[in-house]
């Protein structure tokens, strides 16, 4: 059995829960201790509980929590040697027996979780997403993607979950109030994907597994939910998908999902 919640999911902040028969962790802690742990509670989970905090890159929407999450529940945390040395305020917070450090591309265990680290290509000292395997079934989760690699693909494959990005939409993108800078920052191959590139990726996984989706890290000014939802879907009925086939839902920004049972 794995469960999967997104607790929250966005630029305001991110944090994914996933738990096994016997093991909790968090991947991210993107907003405050308290948001975190009474989203937590909402779900009937006792924050103290938690095993790990995985960390996919050091951008304050990640990790503005972990360091005081840590400290105050004595939780490990694990990040790459480079996401370390990139958020030195948080880890001053962390006692040194809690400090995990793990390297790309390379699986280690948690509990009864295998965990495989995979590269992404994004705007941040190291970044990563992660697959997560209980030994007989697999989900994935993989955000901040300025483009989709064959890394990335060959780690999400066989996932029967698999939370995805699905940012902004160009067109709302191109009129934004955002400086020209940011907008190419954003669309650019280190930035984040669009929709309809979430689309795509989903569309080329299906089959191998897959049977649902959350989309998720949407883009508060250059998105919205069922624009996100409609738009891979539309993509997906283009690749000849039958949309029965495989669920999808949007993550919230501001609550948490329901509880993804795998």
């Amino acid at each position: 059995m794995l469960k999967f919640c997104s607790l929250y999911s966005g630029s305001s902040g991110n944090s994914l829960f996933v738990q096994s028969n016997n093991t909790k962790i968090l991947v991210d802690c993107g907003t405050s201790a308290k948001k975190i742990e009474t989203a937590l509670d909402s779900i009937n989970i006792d924050i103290s509980d938690i095993d790990a905090i995985l960390v996919t890159h050091e951008h304050s929407d990640h990790v503005q929590g972990i360091g005081t999450v840590s400290k105050k529940y004595d939780i490990p945390v694990f990040a790459n040697f480079e996401t370390w040395d990139a958020m030195k305020t948080q880890k001053e917070k962390i006692a040194n027996n809690n400090i995990k450090i793990f390297e790309n591309d390379t699986e280690f265990i948690i509990g009864n979780l295998q965990i495989m680290p995979f590269s992404t290509p994004h705007d941040a000292a190291n970044p990563c997403g992660f697959s997560i395997c209980n030994g007989t079934k697999k989900i994935s989760i993989a955000t901040d993607l300025g483009h989709i690699t064959q890394n990335i693909l060959s780690n999400i494959k066989d996932s029967k979950f698999m939370l995805l990005e699905a940012n902004y939409e160009p067109e709302i993108l191109k009129v934004s109030k955002y400086p020209y800078a940011l907008k190419q920052r954003i669309a650019g191959p280190y930035g984040h994907i669009s929709n309809i590139e979430a689309g795509k990726t989903i569309s080329h996984l299906f089959g191998n597994e897959l049977k649902e989706v959350m989309l998720g890290h949407l883009s508060k000014e250059n998105n919205f939910p069922e624009l996100a939802y409609k738009t891979v879907t539309e993509e997906l009925i283009h690749n000849n998908i039958d949309t029965n086939d495989i669920r999808l839902s949007v993550a919230s920004r501001f609550e948490p999902s329901k509880i993804i049972s795998i």
